[in-house]
Order: C-alpha cells, then structure tokens, then sequence
C-alpha cells in the first residue's frame, strides 16, 4: 500500500480522542504482522484505548543504538466548517485534507510503511515504533507508557516524534498542567439569597486573581526563556468557567480550569503551589477543591545530540526550532530518548476545519525519514 493509500486508510478511522482507537491499532497490527514485525499492544487502564509497540530489525544492544518514531493516533473534533467529510481524505491544488491529516497520521502513514519495509531486511540496529493514544487530551497514552513500560532499554535512544512541524526539527517545547478549581456553595431560592450561597460570586473573585497572576508570570523571565522568543514567560490561560443551573437558583457550584505552560527547568509543582495560593486567597472562606487533572512536562533535548544533529544535517538548519504546545516527547524522555520532533505538514492547520497535509510534505517526509533510518539502523 502506498504511503497515500495508508493515509487515506488511517484518516476514515474516526480517533477523535474521546473515542476509542481499537480499529485501528487492529488495522495496523493486521498490516504489519505479515511482514514479520514485532507487535505489542499496550491497553489503557479501562481497556478501550491502546498504545502499539512496533519493533523491527535485532535486538536492542545495551548502547539503545537504532532509531524510534513515534506519533498519537488519536486527533482533535472535526468540528463544522468542512468543505468534504473530515473522514474520508480529499485531494485538492497539492493539498491532502482530512481531519489528522496533518496531526498527525501523515507521519503513522510513513512511519508505518518504513517499518514495514524495513521489516523485510537485514538491519544492523532496531527500528521501533512507538504510536500513543489520547495526546490531544493530555498526554495520557504517552504518560501511561512512560510511567509502566518495563524495559526502556527496548527503545532506541534516537527518538523522533512525528509533530507537524513543516520538516523542521523541534528539539524544545513547553509543558502544560491543567488544574480544575471547584467552588462549593449552598443552593436556594433566588428571592431568599440569605439562605444559600452563592459559588459563582467566589469563582468571579479569583478568575479576577489568576488574570493579575497571569501579568505577573508574564513579567517574569524563566532561565531558558531565549528558547521562546515569541512567549518567553509561562502562559496561565483560564479556558472555561461552569456554574449554576437556573437563572432563580443561588448556585451551588462553580468550576473553572486553569492551564499554565511551564518552560524547561521550570518547577511545575512550585507553579501549581502558587496558582494554588493565589485561588485560596482570592476564595476566601469559601470551600475550593483544586486537582491537577493532566501533565505533560517539557521538553529540551541537547543540541548536540545524535538525532538532533542528524535531522538538522538532513534538512539543512543551523539549530533547532522551538514550541509553545507540548507534546509526547515530555514523557518519553524519561525514558532515556533523546526527542526531537520532525513531521511533514503546519501546526497552524492542525485542528482547523479543512485540516491539510501538503502532498509535497509527504513525499520528501518520506525521503528524509527513509535517509535517517539508514543512517541509525543501516
């Protein structure tokens, strides 16, 4: 199957991440067996997700010589504003669209294939492949391998992450922590407002409290801030705000939720003790239970390293590029890899209506990933 044929297989898998993503690690473990790959499905804790293991070629050695790819199967809601069905992958002026035509099944479809076909020789170092599920809702796949794989040392050291990053290599990135705040207070009748109390009056008072903290992170300059010109501080966005039932009804509960973007060498549970002070202090005495919901750390991989020279040498760049988003990459460097991201197509259309790949992107991906695996696994 061509690496077009392949995308347009994976794209008509509906892996909106609230969905499962069965279907197609089945596809793929169906696609890649005959071929002699290695494969080892990883289920979610609830069972209805997986991430797949894919591994080609000998045995890790203990230098973790080779090379891994990875990438998420899951992608964001299609949305309306669609010109064709966001399932079924549409070609127009040099454009490939399809909702994870870009973020990111372009790359699976590529690095599907080169494991399929490396499968077939005789390398000298491994080639593995490592796709994760629920990425776009925090990271969780990627987490859950970081956090319950038994043998890093199955792994390549040379990793790349397949983020459209328009064949660019992407070797640092923030994180994200996502925190909920829960308000409680005493429901009752509007026209009696003395017998209850109010949890959206408190939550008012410290979405008032997290914007002054956000000019106050926006201010600062953490030690790695050169790396990002464009947002060099942590970002603190609240992105949503759900109270009340009814119009005539004291409301007793009040949630919001709060991102902040740490930078490398920044302390995320420091950050998260201040956010916390600020709410409590902003609540007052009312009650506010606060839970960190989802993490992903940071990413800053070494300059000098192997697979940050190689993909630089390969697409001509002086020195790595570097991202606000947070991705994959942050868990599975504690896994000893050295991560950089590198995949064909443009973050900015990434979850858009008309979502595209360029074709292009697809056909020199495919030239330059086919040149690395030579170069790391022979």
């Amino acid at each position: 199957m061509s690496d077009l044929e392949l995308l347009g297989r994976l794209v008509a898998f509906d892996t909106t991440s609230h969905r499962p993503n069965l279907s197609l690690v089945s596809f793929l473990q169906e696609y890649l067996a005959p071929v002699g790959a290695r494969l080892t499905v990883l289920p979610s804790s609830d069972g209805t997700k997986a991430n797949l293991l894919v591994e080609t070629g000998p045995d890790p050695t203990p230098e973790r010589a080779g090379l891994t790819l990875s990438g998420h199967s899951d992608v964001v809601p299609a949305g309306d504003g669609w010109a064709t069905d966001p399932f079924a992958l549409s070609a127009r002026d040099g454009r490939l669209h399809g909702r994870g035509a870009c973020d990111m099944k372009g790359f699976l479809a590529l690095a599907t294939n080169l494991a399929a076909e490396a499968a077939g020789r005789r390398l000298r170092h491994p080639l593995v492949l490592l796709f994760t599920y629920d990425e776009e809702v925090g990271t969780l796949g990627a987490r859950r391998f970081a956090e319950t794989w038994p043998e890093p040392e199955r792994l390549p050291r040379a990793a790349i992450v397949g983020e459209p990053t328009m064949l660019r290599a992407v070797g640092a990135h923030k994180g994200i922590v996502e925190i909920a705040i829960v308000v409680a207070g005493r429901s009752a009748h509007s026209a009696y407002p003395h017998l209850g109390r109010s949890a959206i009056e408190p939550a008012a008072r410290i979405a008032t409290a997290l914007a002054a903290e956000r000019e106050c992170l926006a201010a600062e300059r953490p030690t790695r801030h050169a790396l990002f010109p464009e947002v060099p501080y942590v970002a603190l966005n609240v992105g949503t705000i759900r109270g009340g039932t009814a119009p005539n009804v004291v409301p007793d509960r009040c949630e919001l939720t709060v991102t902040i973007r740490p930078l490398p060498g920044d302390d995320a549970v420091a950050l998260t003790t201040r956010i916390e002070a600020a709410v409590r202090a902003a609540a007052a005495d009312a009650p506010v239970a606060i839970t960190v919901r989802a993490e992903s750390p940071p990413l800053d991989t070494a300059w000098d390293a192997p697979v940050v020279r190689a993909v630089l040498d390969a697409v001509g760049q002086q020195t790595p590029d570097s991202a606000s988003y947070a991705t994959d990459a942050g868990w599975l460097q504690r896994l000893g890899l050295d991560c950089v991201l590198f995949g064909p197509g443009d973050i900015a259309v990434a979850h858009q209506p008309d979502e595209y790949v360029p074709a292009e992107d697809l056909v020199r991906g495919r030239r330059l990933l086919e040149g690395l695996v030579r170069r790391f696994c022979g």
